[in-house]
């Protein structure tokens, strides 16, 4: 079942990042399935950085009720509140060159 489904992250990424990390295995429904679980993973952070950029966005919308901006626009900021749910501390920097 595993050798049909191909996930987002391709075996050739997958391949990459495991062979970086030390883990060898010739099987490749253990590969797939950790491709599945990283695609999950990114998939949770992504969703909770919108909820995150919706909530900031109603706030700003409270305050001042002529705007009506339909656009989401995602911040390190919604991003960073996702990730600290995972225990993944980003930090921007203090400045821009």
């Amino acid at each position: 079942m595993m050798e049909d489904f191909a996930p987002l992250i391709p075996d050739t990424v997958t391949d990459y990042y495991l062979a970086r990390s030390g883990f060898q295995s010739d099987d490749i429904r253990v590969k797939r399935l950790l491709a599945l679980a990283a695609q999950k993973f990114v998939a949770d952070i992504s969703s909770d950085a919108l909820h995150y950029c919706k909530i900031r966005q109603q706030a700003h919308q409270s305050k001042d009720k002529k705007s009506s901006a339909k656009k989401n626009v995602l911040t390190i900021d919604d991003l960073s509140a996702a990730l600290a749910e995972y225990g993944v501390n980003v930090k921007k920097p203090e400045y821009c060159v």
